[in-house]
């Protein structure tokens, strides 16, 4: 019997809603506040803002789990925790870019259960919990009405002549070691774009994708992502197959072209 999330998945929706009304009143402002982090990535005046108003509003909810987040760390040690990268995105952010977003997660004994992804520049949100699917819609307009939601599917795509990769960023593929195979595989696909972020694991998860390929990436960049692409039927690992979020590598396909991107990447 698979456990039932629903009161932990409409917290995640709630402070989705409080982290993009935060987070959309600081896009594209003129003061917006930046700073250089030790790793030498930029952080947000805005990303602070939005992880310390879901760490209090979890505390309050979920005193008993732990938090990992991407600005202030790990904080308890239960076997549940929520994992927030308060804006993925943020180089989009600070230039204007509108492909960002909030990605919440809740992960028991490891394992992603629940996901959470804001876009609130775009419009758009995306979620998903064990067992429930996977589901889409457009964030409410300024008359408040909430459009009705949609389930998301992979696509049928099996050859990869005929499918679509989206492989973020050539630096990345380089500095792992990986861009000659990620160039013999361009020139066996479809079509290959980099479309950034959580925006290319979303549209995998929508069916008009069908590879999307990271490096150089934290748990807080994955974990909210990995609930809806596998309830939306895809697969998820890293690079070289392990599963989970904490690997450093991501590679997520509509499940039917996983071993062949593996095999082609080895």
């Amino acid at each position: 019997m698979i456990d039932s999330f629903a009161d932990d998945l409409a917290l995640a929706l709630e402070l989705a809603d409080l982290a993009d009304a935060i987070s959309l009143s600081r896009f594209r402002a003129v003061d917006l506040d930046v700073q250089t982090k030790p790793d030498r990535t930029p952080v947000t005046e805005a990303d602070l803002a939005v992880e310390r108003a879901i760490r209090e509003r979890l505390a309050a909810s979920r005193p008993d789990d732990g938090i990992i987040g991407e600005e202030f760390g790990t904080e308890g040690s239960t076997s549940r925790q929520w994992i927030i990268d308060p804006i993925d995105g943020t180089a989009n952010f600070l230039r204007g870019v509108p492909v960002w977003g909030t990605l919440i997660a809740l992960a028991v004994d490891g394992v992603p259960v629940v996901g959470v992804v804001s876009a609130p520049a775009m419009g758009r949100r995306w979620w998903a919990s064990t067992g429930e699917g996977a589901w889409t819609r457009e964030l409410p307009d300024e008359s408040g009405v909430r459009p009705e939601p949609r389930r998301l599917a992979v696509s049928a795509v099996s050859g990869l002549a005929d499918a679509s990769l989206s492989f973020q960023s050539l630096a990345q593929w380089r500095d792992a070691g990986y861009l000659d195979r990620l160039l013999a595989l361009s020139e066996r696909v479809w079509r290959d774009r980099a479309y950034g972020d959580l925006w290319s694991y979303m549209l995998l998860a929508e069916g008009v994708i069908d590879i999307v390929g990271e490096f150089d990436v934290k748990i807080y960049d994955l974990a909210a992502l990995i609930p809806i692409v596998e309830e939306a039927g895809g697969r998820f690992t890293s690079i070289t197959g392990e599963p989970g979020p904490q690997h450093g590598s991501s590679l997520a396909t509509n499940g039917a072209l996983h071993e062949l991107v593996l095999d082609a990447l080895r």
